[in-house]
């Protein structure tokens, strides 16, 4: 029986420590809420707590509009012969990236831009092949005659006639197509 009231009485003081303990802790404790806000790259909070209470101030998507300001100089004339002018646009969009990456909210190109990439793809070969065919018949015939490197110049003008056949064919696409 005295075996008894020992295991009784280290019991009882180990229950009486562990609350003591708990109340210790509890009293100790700020009041404050423990809050999980979603944070990202896009989001901005304005937390202010105290004894009394707490208010939040939780922005999601935060900037909601954005802009961006574009200065292109444009080449006027055939061939840009005829001067230039600088174009500035301004644009203003939001995150789901219909408007800047030209897709829509699900991640897909938009109908516009697939018909805009083959155009330009295509103007795109359609031009290195007459650049190449022009300069092949016109050009090639002259250089070929030089001593020495003659082979290696008419060369050089092809590739040339090509590239610029190439960036011709992709700027008229882009004009009468509206890309």
């Amino acid at each position: 029986m005295n075996s008894f009231k020992w295991i009784a009485l280290g019991v009882g003081t180990l229950f009486g420590v562990a609350h003591i303990g708990i109340l210790g802790h509890l009293i100790s404790r700020d009041n404050l809420p423990i809050i999980n806000l979603p944070v990202g790259d896009y989001t901005s909070y304005e937390v202010n707590a105290g004894k009394d209470g707490y208010s939040i101030r939780y922005n999601s998507n935060d900037p909601k509009v954005m802009r961006v300001t574009k200065d292109v100089d444009k080449k006027n004339g055939f061939l840009g012969i005829g001067g230039k002018t600088n174009i500035t646009t301004e644009e203003e969009y939001t995150m789901d990236g219909a408007r800047h990456l030209g897709v829509d909210s699900e991640g897909k190109l938009t109908a516009k831009d697939i018909e805009c990439i083959k155009a330009e793809g295509g103007a795109q070969s359609q031009g290195a092949m007459a650049g190449a065919s022009i300069t092949a018949g016109a050009i090639v015939p002259a250089v070929v005659g030089i001593p020495y490197v003659g082979w290696l110049a008419a060369g050089w003008m092809t590739l040339l006639g090509q590239r610029i056949g190439s960036d011709i064919g992709t700027q008229v696409s882009s004009v009468f197509n509206d890309c």
